[in-house]
């Protein structure tokens, strides 16, 4: 049994016909990439043995107008995969937006826009070198063949070289995956500390805890630094050994052709030829090693978004429900907190009618901010209901039940604090006219 796509698989797929646009667009490019080649060998064997100077015109002409095409479809496919991560970024931005904030509200705010940068690492990469070199390697097998037509040896050289420069980017894979991996982790663990670090800026001021927490800072960095300054030492190596091979292996097959030539065996032509065309054969998978830390970055991006994705579903369309009439009531609710092992409240059950007014009063710690979230379907519960007019309060549309709710959180906390007991009486007095003011299901904690 196959397994079930992926939703960020189906959105690379509601692309697809922008990317076989692309691949069409390659085809042509990479024919047009042949005529270099053929210029040449016309050039030499042609215009140099018959000394024709309108036959080198034409040619030149001929050269000219389609490179000139070639330059014109190759920024047609540019523009074409800009537009498919354009698409991409917005099929996908307020779905993830949303994914951030449920994953917020469960963590209890421990979370991070870190999603929001893979979407950019993913777009990124949609419109970089990397991918175009993915669309022009499946034709090396093209070139190779037509290397064997000029020659044999040719066509044996161009295997040989194609194998070797696979097989260094296979090295580069493995030499830096591992490395790579670890820093985005992190990366990704730095930046979340540092979030929350900063969201505590006062208390972290006060108590003087900078300097500590600075210092763990470092300690990550460091070990950051030093996993990407690893990898790009390997990659770096390997991307160095991929390009001085392949410029030498071009001036070599130069020399072949030379002496394939001497030999009568093949034209001058053809000599000059099979170098230019064992260039372009080679040249993807060169440019694939080069940005092979790009596509790692993608690559590790994808399954962080995968995962994320899968974690939360895409909430189904909800029912629309009229007007609220503002009965609360809980059936045998339990609350946890998220992350939390233990309920904080256990076996609650009452009936809040419309147009009734309660205060919920209490210790600190004592589960009032807990129950006020319940009630209002921010954390959802364990066991039992909390339901209004009946309906599940965590089932329904946030955004058209929100604009019948009010929220009054720690302000009788807070006028308790701070007034005497004579304006204490005057205060709630006033609090709760202003609450019957408000024709909506209110809380007050």
């Amino acid at each position: 049994m196959r397994a079930p796509v992926s939703e960020l698989a189906k959105t690379i797929r509601l692309c697809r016909h922008s990317f076989q646009s692309a691949a069409i667009f390659s085809l042509f490019i990479n024919l047009l990439m042949l005529f270099p080649s053929i210029y040449m060998m016309q050039v030499y064997d042609r215009v140099l043995g018959s000394s024709s100077t309108s036959t080198l015109l034409m040619l030149t002409l001929l050269a000219v107008a389609l490179f000139v095409t070639l330059g014109a479809l190759e920024w047609i496919r540019s523009q074409i995969l800009i537009r498919v991560s354009a698409r991409f970024d917005v099929l996908l931005n307020e779905r993830l937006y949303k994914v951030l904030f449920r994953q917020s509200l469960l963590s209890g705010g421990k979370t991070s826009a870190q999603p929001l940068g893979d979407l950019l690492v993913l777009r990124q990469f949609l419109t970089g070198n990397g991918l175009f070199a993915f669309f022009d390697a499946p034709w090396l097998p093209v070139y190779i063949g037509l290397l064997f037509l000029f020659h044999f040896t040719f066509g044996i050289v161009a295997i040989i070289s194609a194998v070797l420069l696979i097989l260094l980017a296979v090295w580069n894979e493995r030499a830096t995956h591992d490395d790579l991996d670890q820093a985005n982790k992190v990366s990704v663990e730095s930046s979340n500390i540092t979030n929350r670090n900063l969201r505590n800026a006062e208390v972290v001021h006060a108590l003087g805890m900078l300097p500590d927490l600075m210092s763990r800072w470092k300690e990550k960095q460091q070990r950051l630094i030093m996993l990407q300054a690893v990898a790009s030492e390997k990659a770096g190596l390997i991307t160095a050994l991929s390009k001085t091979y392949r410029l030498t292996i071009q001036s070599l097959i130069l020399g072949l052709g030379a002496w394939l030539a001497i030999e009568k065996e093949i034209s001058p032509g053809l000599m000059i030829g099979g170098s230019i065309l064992l260039g372009r054969a080679l040249a993807p998978i060169d440019v694939m090693i080069g940005t092979w830390k790009q596509f790692l970055s993608a690559r590790t991006a994808y399954e962080r978004l995968n995962n994320l994705l899968a974690q939360f579903p895409a909430e189904a369309e909800r029912m629309p429900l009229p007007t609220p009439q503002g009965i609360l009531k809980a059936e045998q609710a339990i609350v946890t907190p998220p992350g939390a092992k233990v309920p904080v409240l256990k076996g609650l059950n009452f009936t809040i009618n419309a147009g009734s007014f309660v205060a919920l009063i209490g210790a600190s710690a004592s589960g009032k901010s807990t129950l006020a979230r319940a009630l209002l379907g921010v954390w959802p519960t364990a066991g039992g209901a909390i339901r209004l007019d009946g309906a599940d309060v965590s089932q329904l549309d946030r955004g058209v039940i929100g604009t019948h709710i009010g929220i009054y959180r720690k302000m009788w906390s807070y006028l308790t604090a701070q007034l005497p007991k004579t304006l204490l009486d005057l205060a709630k007095s006033m609090l709760i006219k202003s609450l019957q003011r408000h024709k909506r299901p209110v809380c007050t904690i």
